[in-house]
């Protein structure tokens, strides 16, 4: 984990890139205290952990099957029931966190990949038996900036600065074509792209990341993913936010741990 002294910072954002229906302004000052948060999202390894001495069965076993997006399904895949107003999300049997894509996909050769497929409810299971928590937003986002002020990004306000690549996301024409210039079609390793000014990998793209917050009866997600394009979710910016209900996963939805400073932290 990385410790920070917490402080003051400028949350949100407003302008032409800002979705006022997601909540993201005004920008306001918002203080948060000392914490420690997890440099990297949470991979396949330190949840298989967790499931081996809990035996945890998340909501996805549960249910029986969890979305996929369709790019990432082979072609002979039989059709299933898409997302009514995504229609790129396909219901799949047997997909859950050990086999992200269904019963012929396997995680073994995506160890250092963020866990997916993990309910907000997975997620405060695995923080509970680690001892950690889920960030509030406010520290993710504070977490996120890395010390920068008001930026778009966690490195600066270009999206491809000096034509580098700096995070998981889809490039080309959505959903239809990916070009694969940052390398990835699906998840990237935890540790992917150059850290923040704070130490922390992949805060914008990859995977979206639970917090603590309540979102009416949903709950936050944060940080966007490899689906985010900006031609229909400009939400990898560090200011964006999102939610879902506490009980569903997605094949793009993982999560960071936190913990409080002092001497229970240890």
């Amino acid at each position: 984990m990385v410790a920070l002294d917490g402080g003051t910072f400028l949350m949100g954002a407003e302008g032409p890139d800002s979705i006022p229906g997601d909540g993201e302004g005004p920008v306001r000052a918002v203080e948060v205290g000392a914490f420690s948060i997890d440099a990297c999202a949470v991979s396949n390894r330190r949840f298989a952990e967790f499931v081996e001495a809990t035996g945890h069965v998340t909501d996805a076993e549960r249910y029986g099957w969890s979305f996929v997006f369709g790019g990432l399904l082979p072609d002979e895949f039989p059709d299933t029931h898409g997302a009514v107003q995504a229609p790129w999300w396909r219901q799949v049997f047997g997909a859950r966190w050990s086999q992200p894509e269904g019963p012929h996909s396997a995680i073994e050769d995506r160890l250092d990949h963020p866990v997916v497929h993990v309910s907000w409810r997975d997620a405060g299971a695995f923080c509970a038996w680690s001892r950690t928590r889920l960030p509030t937003e406010a520290e993710w986002e504070y977490a996120a900036r890395g010390g920068l002020v008001q930026q778009r990004f966690p490195w600066g306000e270009e999206l491809e600065p000096g034509g580098q690549q700096r995070m998981n996301v889809w490039q080309g024409t959505f959903p239809a074509e990916n070009t694969l210039e940052d390398g990835f079609l699906g998840t990237c390793p935890v540790d992917s792209f150059p850290a923040n000014g704070y130490g922390l990998h992949n805060t914008s793209g990859n995977v979206w990341e639970w917090c603590a917050d309540p979102v009416g009866e949903a709950r936050a997600t944060r940080g966007g993913s490899y689906l985010c394009h900006h031609s229909y979710c400009n939400r990898y910016r560090v200011a964006a936010r999102s939610s879902n209900t506490a009980d569903t996963s997605t094949g793009n939805t993982g999560f960071r741990c936190a913990r409080d400073a002092g001497p229970s932290a240890e």
